[in-house]
């Protein structure tokens, strides 16, 4: 059973401003009560899609793969017991990763290939960096990088229980590192800044974040990412991608800092995300702020439209 969490007034304020609707708020509110499904992603570096499922399917888990053209993407939609999604063979060699499915689509917009050069600025524990490598088939190279040394152990423990083999980890403040490549000329194809947030969106699955939720908190982080995202285009490819995405739905670590990047770099443009969930368009203005027109183009993912956890996603293009 979940232990129910009050949330602060002026998060359930923010967040009524945010959806408008009286009934989209009601919704909202009853999906954080709703347990998160069983979600996983097959590691098509160690086996087949088709072989995994049919494995799992023998252990009478009954598979859903809801998006025809990601079928690596599985839903168990069985009861199961505590941890026994975690503690299955499967799951020990590496032959699929627990990941929530909103955490998935941030690599599905990055689409990385196959001998790109890609930098996962705030790696761990490793889930999206594994989703790269998958994508990349483990051939090019992947820079995963994590500040914490805890949190080292953690992606380096995830890449190689994955096979992940085209991986180099470093240990570095993301803003330092990314200075660190500009002066030694090392540019990217591919960069996901994945930043640090406040993480609204995972409210359903860390309910006890209801209650450590402060104004503050999200104040302080939006001048973090705005750092880190404006040395991170520094060292993006002329037409190289770069993926910002967040767990929270807070427009100060979302929309807000996307505005700061347009206002601060004429050389980039927004793309327009494809995902097979329903996206919202990102707001053009909150509160007193207006922001650029082209902040339609991101992408905000909320837990009641698509039965998973909450997201935002924004795609940058480096044009000159």
């Amino acid at each position: 059973m979940k232990k129910n969490y009050s949330p602060k007034p002026l998060f359930l304020e923010r967040m009524q401003s945010l959806l408008k609707d009286k009934q989209d708020f009601q919704n909202y509110l009853e999906i954080l009560k709703k347990e998160p499904v069983h979600s996983l992603r097959c590691n098509t570096l160690k086996i087949s899609v088709e072989d995994l499922k049919k494995r799992l399917e023998e252990k009478n888990w009954k598979i859903k793969q809801p998006f025809k053209d990601f079928p690596e993407i599985m839903i168990v939609e069985n009861e199961l017991l505590p941890g026994e999604l975690g503690r299955a063979l499967e799951h020990l060699l590496g032959y699929y990763y627990i990941q929530e499915i909103a955490s998935m689509l941030p690599v599905l917009v990055l689409n990385p290939k196959e001998n790109e050069r890609v930098l996962d600025l705030c790696a761990s524990p490793g889930s999206k960096t594994t989703q790269i490598a998958a994508k990349m088939n483990n051939k090019g190279l992947l820079i995963a990088n994590e500040v914490k040394f805890g949190r080292i152990k953690i992606l380096s423990a995830n890449t190689e229980r994955c096979g992940v083999m085209n991986i180099l980890i470093t240990k570095r403040d993301g803003i330092a590192l990314c200075k660190k490549f500009k002066e030694n000329n090392l540019y990217f194809d591919k960069i996901l800044l994945d930043a640090p947030c406040s993480g609204e969106g995972t409210f359903r699955s860390v309910p006890k974040g209801l209650e450590m939720w402060n104004i503050k908190t999200i104040e302080n982080l939006s001048k973090l990412q705005k750092s880190l995202i404006v040395n991170a285009i520094e060292i993006l490819k002329l037409n190289g991608e770069l993926v910002y995405s967040t767990c929270t739905h807070a427009p100060e670590e979302n929309e807000e800092v996307i505005d700061f990047a347009l206002k601060n770099f004429e050389n980039i443009k927004l793309e327009e995300i494809k995902l097979p969930v329903k996206c919202r368009n990102g707001l053009t203005s909150w509160n007193d702020k207006n922001y650029d027109k082209e902040l339609i183009k991101t992408c905000r993912i909320y837990p009641q439209d698509n039965d998973t956890e909450g997201f935002f996603i924004a795609k940058i293009r480096k044009i000159k």
